[in-house]
Parts: C-alpha cells; sequence; structure tokens
C-alpha cells in the first residue's frame, strides 16, 4: 500500500466543479485529491498577428501557483518582475495540449485564453491543469454555440493527463507529492480519448527504467486518463 492508502493501479478521488466562477466564460475547480486548481476560460475576439487572415483560432494558457499552494510561500512572480521559468515551461504544456483537443480552423479568428491557478498542490498540478482546462475551454466552446457564434463544435476529442512513477521498483498511478519526490522514474503522460499519446514527458531521477517499465507505466497512464474522461464527460454532459 501506498502512503495514502491506494493501490499502484489506483487513482485520487476526481472532483470537478463547473461554473466556479461567475465571470468566465468557462470555469472549473478541478480537485484531484488534494491538488486544487481553478480553471478559467476567457474568450477574446482577437487572435495573434501571424494567424489574421487565416481564419484561424487560438487556444493558449497561463499558469500560476499560489504562494500558500504549498507548504512553504513561495513568492508570486510578479514580485520577481518576471515569470518563473517553471511557470513558462509548465503553461507553454498546457497550450499545446489543448490545442490538440481543437480544429481552430472550426473557431473562427478569435481566442480562448485558458488560466491555470493552483490555489493546493500535492503533485499533479500540471497534469490536473490540463485536465481541468479541458472541461473549462468545452464550457466555453458550448457557450459560444449557445450564443449562436459558433454553428460546429470545434472540439473533436477530450484530452487528460496523469502523472506515473516508478516507486520502489513498482510502477505506479497518481503520484502525490510525497511519492513524486521520492520517485526513482517520473512521467507525465498526455493522452486523447482517441487513444492517442499528444506528449510524454519521462525521467529517471535515480534508478533508469526499462522497455517492459516503461509499457507498464504507459498502460498505467492509459487506464487513468480514461477515468479522467469519464468524470469530464459526466460534468459536460
Amino acid at each position: 500500500m501506498r502512503v495514502d492508502g491506494r493501490t499502484e493501479k489506483q487513482l485520487r478521488k476526481i472532483e470537478i466543479i463547473k461554473d466556479y466562477t461567475m465571470h468566465a466564460e468557462g470555469s472549473v475547480l478541478y480537485c484531484q485529491g488534494n491538488t486544487k486548481v481553478i480553471c478559467t476560460a476567457t474568450v477574446e475576439e482577437s487572435i495573434p498577428p501571424y494567424l489574421q487572415g487565416t481564419g484561424k483560432g487560438w487556444v493558449t494558457a497561463e499558469y500560476s501557483m499560489l504562494p500558500r499552494a504549498t507548504a512553504t510561500r513561495n513568492k508570486r512572480d510578479i514580485s520577481k518582475l518576471k515569470q518563473a521559468p517553471r511557470s513558462t515551461e509548465i503553461q507553454r504544456l498546457i497550450g499545446r495540449a489543448l490545442r490538440g483537443a481543437v480544429d481552430l480552423s472550426l473557431l473562427g479568428e478569435r481566442s480562448i485564453i485558458i488560466d491555470c491557478d493552483v490555489i493546493q498542490a500535492d503533485g499533479g498540478t500540471r497534469c490536473a491543469s490540463i485536465s481541468g482546462g479541458f472541461v473549462a475551454l468545452a464550457l466555453a466552446i458550448q457557450k459560444l454555440m449557445d450564443e449562436g457564434l459558433l454553428e460546429t463544435n470545434p472540439i473533436q476529442k477530450q484530452i487528460a493527463a496523469i502523472s506515473v512513477g516508478v516507486l520502489d521498483g513498482v510502477p505506479s498511478l497518481d503520484l502525490c507529492y510525497q511519492e513524486d519526490s521520492r520517485a526513482d522514474t517520473d512521467m507525465n503522460v498526455i493522452m486523447s480519448s482517441k487513444g492517442g499519446f499528444i506528449e510524454i514527458q519521462g525521467t529517471a531521477e535515480g534508478e533508469e527504467f526499462d522497455k517492459k517499465q516503461l509499457d507498464t507505466l504507459l498502460s498505467l497512464a492509459k487506464g487513468g486518463c480514461q477515468k479522467i474522461f469519464k468524470a469530464q464527460s459526466k460534468v459536460l454532459n
């Protein structure tokens, strides 16, 4: 048994509360275990200059961890007059992942910005941001359709992300912080509901991993993402 009593194949409890804020076109509070992220989607009738005239829209993201989301207070990026490299890397990952869900040519020349603000962190914050961010994105697009601004839903598939890793030689699903900090292998896997992989980030922190362990980790991730897809669908339907 793991530190929180789960088996190696067991996902942490998922809770998704939609319309969590009143002003955004789409918003959710996404909870996975003790990790909690507020994801909001904003629709803007503008696009980056290089897309103007193409008829295509844009989906991007911003990511931030609030000062007491962790055990010690981390400073806001604005206090350092620049964004932390980690935040920059994660928000680019979220943007890439969520663009994989959308046919941008059906979105029209508008942008949807997904803001992911971690209010409590216990491992897997980037994965939770992607899984929750997709729901916020889908809610914003549904609002555009309800208002008659879109005729065809540009979402082609669901997107979810999950962490996996090797703990004491055992491949395990959905690592909490205590596990993630000591895992021999740490991996984030982003998948679509069509079964394909969008991005895989994996590192051997201690002992190197072999092909058999990699296959097991990817199989675990696929099973975890399937459960997240069901949780997303339950909220959206």
